[in-house]
Formats: C-alpha cells, structure tokens, sequence
C-alpha cells in the first residue's frame, strides 16, 4: 500500500483535492473529521477535553468546537493542550482505518489529509507529500465564505489563525507534489488528475 498525506492550509483546497483523489480511486482518510468524531460524546477524548475545557460543553454535554476553537487559537498552550488529547487519538483511529484498507487492497493508495503534517514532521512517515497551495487573500476569503449564517468566521479571526500556521510557501518546499488551487475547480482537477496517474505508476513492493 501506498501512503500519501495531503496538507496545505485553512482554507487551501487541500479537503476538495482530497476528495477528488477518493474518486479517483485513492482510500482517504480526513484528520479533520476523525477528530471531530473523537470529540463526539462518549468517544475517545471526549472525557479527558470535558475535563480540562469545562468551559466549552454545549447545553446538551457535547463539545461546542467553534468555543473550543475561540478559545485554543487565542492561546498556544491550551491549542498544545488540545493537540496533545485530540491527535493521539486521531492517529490511532487512522492507523487502524489504514490497516483495514491495506487488508482489502494491499496495493491501494490510502492519501491522509491533515493540515499540520508538516509542522509536526509527521509527514516523513509517508511515502509522498502533496500540498494544496493558493494565495493568502484567496484563503482568507474561502475560510470567511465558510459556515452557516451566523457562524462565519471574521477576517480579524482567520488572519489570526493564519498567523498560527506555517505559510503555504514554506510547506511546498517539503512537498513531492504541489497542486496549485488558486484558478478554476477544472484547472485543480486536471492537476489532481496527474498526481493521481504519477502515483498509480510508482511501484510497489
């Protein structure tokens, strides 16, 4: 099985790069999901964030993310807090999704998608890197067009959690592939399609 991790930044385009690869054909595994799930009631981490963030349960006892979210990213110990309950949990629950898929397709390509691989240097552990990459005004522009009505993100919220990240233009120098998602959706997915075609044509053991 081939393992490829997929970054980029908020907003980049890495999650529909992403799902453009599943498809295609590629097995993909969403940290950003998985760690919503390990959040969820009862789950893996639920217990042990209800504890040290009280403040964040919603009427209902469930973990209200974008309170969880306000408060971490205006706070790098308690963001280093949170990653250090959430991310262990999340490996667990991908390596074991990655196993059963390698079970099924051993020469399958299994693609995780995670926004900080690079930071954490988790992205040695794959056998490709692609990063999804456009401009900075486009990512802040994406990241406030997300979200319902009244839970938009403002401009002033998602420079500050720019600001918290390593710059698309510093991750693309640790990447085997960089697609370029700043032009059209056909224009991302005619790139998307050559990422593809070179990592079927890799071989395997």
């Amino acid at each position: 099985m081939l393992r490829i991790g997929l970054t980029g930044g908020l907003a980049s385009g890495k999650s529909f790069v992403g799902r453009a690869l599943g498809e295609m054909g590629c097995f993909l595994i969403e940290a950003d999901l998985l760690g919503h799930h390990v959040m969820a009631k009862g789950a893996e981490a639920y217990d042990t964030l209800a504890a040290e963030f009280p403040g964040v349960l919603s009427p209902d006892g469930e973990i209200d993310r974008r309170k969880l979210g306000a408060l971490v990213f205006a706070n790098p110990d308690l963001l280093k807090k949170l990653n250090a309950i959430v991310h262990p949990a999340v490996r667990a629950r991908s390596r074991r999704m990655a196993e059963a898929f390698a079970t099924r397709d051993a020469h399958g390509i299994c693609v995780y998608e995670a926004a900080i691989m690079v930071e954490t240097g988790s992205f040695r552990d794959f056998d490709r890197l692609i990063v999804a990459s456009c401009t900075e005004e486009q990512q802040v522009q994406r990241a406030m067009d997300r979200g319902t009505l009244d839970n938009h993100l403002t401009r002033e919220e998602v420079l500050d959690r720019l600001r918290r990240q390593m710059p698309l233009k510093e991750k693309v120098k640790y990447a085997d592939y960089v697609i370029d998602t700043s032009g059209t959706k056909e224009h991302t997915l005619d790139q998307t399609r050559t990422v593809y075609a070179s990592l079927r044509s890799i071989e395997q053991p």
